[in-house]
């Protein structure tokens, strides 16, 4: 008889990544600006390398704020406060290279193109063109895929150990990856590979860093019923890893963008989220997006569910809404776009609204994930609409 089980991986990266330091650094400057003035207009982009950081970018405040502070205060929390690392907080130089936002594209967003009648949140256009995806399935409490869900657990507690000294000598910058076999009906059976790669002082060894992870890590996050006997792990396969953070790769603002969303089980629309203001339709498009998904998974309307919505430039309603319920919906796709028509406001201004979205809550989000985070109260995760889609 033919296996039809297949098997899908999805990765995850620390706070100390990179990347991630990048988007924590944009995020942190957003929020920065959003509670002085919460209606700056941000488009702040960072790049991190060997004992630099440059900030970049589009910005219009009436805010002040240090954003040399922001920048190095981000560092010494992710944990780069040490001049060993041959990266730290203090010695790094940091370049500041900010300009206004376009003026043809703030005329777009702050009127919108089509203004159809009293409603305010016709006003607003989208800061961009562009479409953006959401998901969900049923197969976590979170309604996350699970091989997303246990690589940010497994980055996440990575980081508690060193932060808490149970691992005392590991570093900042660690990465993850979970291999899951699914049933061919996409039910998860099992993890087939657990790949860790962490940074660490010298001193500790590949032995001593393979039984403390096991250990500290991974029996503490990965069900063990979901593990067996032909499980593989590979922990640190390339073996030392001393070096790492801005001193072993550069990093920049949205380059981990399948790590934020959905691990690669379902599309992306390309645009990056950090450092963007919530006129930005990449970013809070993408939010609401999630948060359809999720409430039509969680009414029992689809075991998945795949929203995809679409915007131009200046233009205040969604130019398409597609629902894509891989097969396992219980309604006709075209039904499920009327009823999502019917129960959620996908107008830029209305996202915002009804999220309120100009607030600093993003730095949060930067690392380990913007969607399915139980540790953190983010209102696109709300099952609010579920009563309603089951009506």
């Amino acid at each position: 008889m033919v296996n039809t089980n297949y098997l899908l991986t999805s990765e995850s990266v620390s706070e100390g990544h990179p990347d991630k330091m990048a988007d924590q650094i944009s995020d942190g400057v957003l929020d920065a600006l959003l509670a002085q003035d919460p209606m700056s207009r941000v488009a702040c982009e960072t790049s991190v390398t060997t004992g630099l950081v440059l900030v970049f970018g589009e910005i219009t405040t009436n805010a002040d704020v240090d954003i040399r502070g922001i920048v190095r205060d981000t560092i010494r929390k992710i944990g780069y406060d040490d001049p060993s690392y041959g990266f730290d907080c203090d010695g790094c130089s940091v370049l500041i290279a900010l300009d206004e936002q376009s003026t043809d594209i703030s005329a777009g967003v702050t009127e919108a193109l089509e203004v159809r009648g009293e409603d305010s949140a016709d006003e607003v256009g989208a800061g961009d063109q562009g479409m953006m995806i959401g998901y969900a399935a049923n197969e976590t409490p979170t309604f996350m895929p699970l091989p997303i869900a246990l690589a940010h657990q497994l980055t996440k507690r990575l980081t508690d150990v060193r932060r808490n000294n149970t691992i005392s000598y590991l570093r900042p910058d660690t990465k993850s990856q979970v291999t899951i076999e699914y049933t061919e009906d996409h039910k998860p059976v099992r993890v087939d590979t657990i790949v860790i790669s962490a940074q660490h002082d010298p001193e500790a060894t590949n032995e001593q860093i393979a039984a403390d992870i096991q250990q500290h890590v991974i029996r503490e996050v990965v069900p063990a019923d979901l593990l067996d006997a032909d499980t593989k792990y590979y922990i640190n396969p390339s073996g030392r890893f001393v070096i790492g953070g801005p001193v072993g790769d550069a990093g920049l603002t949205g380059r981990k963008i399948i790590v934020d969303t959905y691990g690669g089980s379902a599309r992306h629309g390309g645009g990056a989220f950090s450092g963007k203001d919530p006129t930005k339709v990449d970013r809070s498009a993408a939010y609401a997006a999630r948060w359809v998904a999720k409430n039509l998974v969680a009414a029992g309307l689809a075991e998945r569910a795949e929203v995809q919505l679409s915007y131009a430039i200046g233009v205040s309603t969604p130019i398409s809404i597609q629902v894509d319920t891989k097969g396992t919906g219980n309604k006709p796709e075209s039904e499920l776009v009327e009823l999502v028509k019917a129960n959620f406001d996908l107008r830029p201004q209305a996202i915002i609204d009804h999220f309120n979205l100009r607030r600093p809550i993003y730095q949060q989000t930067a690392a380990y994930g913007h969607f399915g985070r139980d540790d953190l109260d983010l209102p696109w995760e709300k099952l609010d609409r579920v009563e309603a889609l089951k009506a």
